[in-house]
């Protein structure tokens, strides 16, 4: 069997409603919500004045007026209540506590045919959904083999019997091993706040519109692209499986160290088990610190061994 699926706990859905949901999020967020609708996601970010991220997301539309911010769930609360002190004067409200919409994963070459079956469609691309009673489902890669879906109770129990049918329930550690793998990072509670988005590489993975207009965070964000180089970018890292044994379990938001340097080159921002047993990692790293070699917890600690990104980075 070529297709899997799980129940994504680590992530949580913000509900946004109301008939002036979409124009308060294009005034607040990175992304062109003009672009949004029933057929199309958006990943994005939200960012301080200071254009450091607080949250990233992925927005989709579960009805008219009725719009989720995919996030990490460790987030989802500290990120409604900085919205929520713009939100007061919108026809738009926040509800970071809701339970009842269940995020599940699903993957593999068979993947899209096995959710034609459940769902009766798939969507048609990258970032690209699709929407029926009780569901939206999104396409997350150009391959057609990585899909999340967004489910309401009444369609939820349906939905899942009919996939432990037809694939095979991988966990969670192996859905998030493959998000790190394409390159997307995620914020946590260890991390928000504390980077520009050039320094996650949004500016490439789709998360920044730079030519929306205004938004918080945005006069920052956009002279850093056109005037700047960031300092730091993000690398895909492996530790090895000797080296996880041997005690080192670096963690989002430690920081990392090269041999020589004064102070720490880079810190990890997401990490997860691998299938050869060591650990997987997003870091974001100064490049002379890369060429020097990425070391955890000390300049003498564990070497991280970086990997090639699945898309370009920009030289500038």
């Amino acid at each position: 069997m070529s297709c899997y699926y799980t129940i994504v706990e680590q992530d949580a859905l913000l509900h946004l409603q109301g008939p002036a949901a979409l124009s308060f999020l294009q005034g607040q967020v990175t992304c062109d919500t003009r672009k949004l609708d029933a057929h199309t996601a958006l990943p994005g970010a939200y960012c301080t004045a200071q254009g450091r991220v607080v949250c990233d997301f992925l927005l989709t539309m579960l009805a008219e007026e009725h719009l989720a911010l995919r996030m990490r769930r460790d987030i989802r609360a500290s990120s409604a209540a900085v919205l929520g002190k713009y939100i007061v004067f919108s026809r738009a409200r926040l509800d970071s506590e809701r339970e009842d919409w269940q995020i599940i994963a699903c993957w593999g070459a068979t993947a899209a045919r096995v959710l034609e079956g459940v769902f009766g469609a798939v969507p048609g691309g990258k970032y690209r959904a699709c929407s029926g009673p009780g569901f939206t489902l999104v396409q997350l890669d150009e391959a057609a083999e990585q899909f999340e879906c967004h489910l309401e109770p009444a369609r939820a129990g349906s939905a899942l019997e009919r996939l432990r049918e037809l694939a095979t329930d991988a966990g969670e550690t192996a859905w998030q091993a493959l998000q790190i793998a394409a390159g997307t990072a995620r914020i946590e509670a260890s991390t928000t706040g504390e980077y520009i988005p050039q320094m996650l590489n949004y500016d490439v993975t789709g998360h920044i519109s730079f030519n929306k207009g205004c938004y918080t965070g945005q006069e920052v964000v956009a002279r850093m692209h056109y005037r700047g180089k960031p300092k730091r970018r993000l690398y895909l890292a492996e530790l090895a499986a000797a080296d996880m044994q041997a005690g080192a379990h670096p963690v989002s938001g430690d920081s990392l160290y090269s041999p020589g340097a004064a102070q720490s080159v880079g810190n990890v921002i997401n990490a997860v088990a691998s299938a050869r047993g060591g650990l997987l990692m997003l870091v974001t790293a100064t490049a002379a610190g890369v060429d020097a070699g990425l070391h955890a917890a000390s300049a003498d600690g564990p070497r991280l061994h970086t990997g090639q990104m699945p898309y370009r980075i920009p030289e500038k």
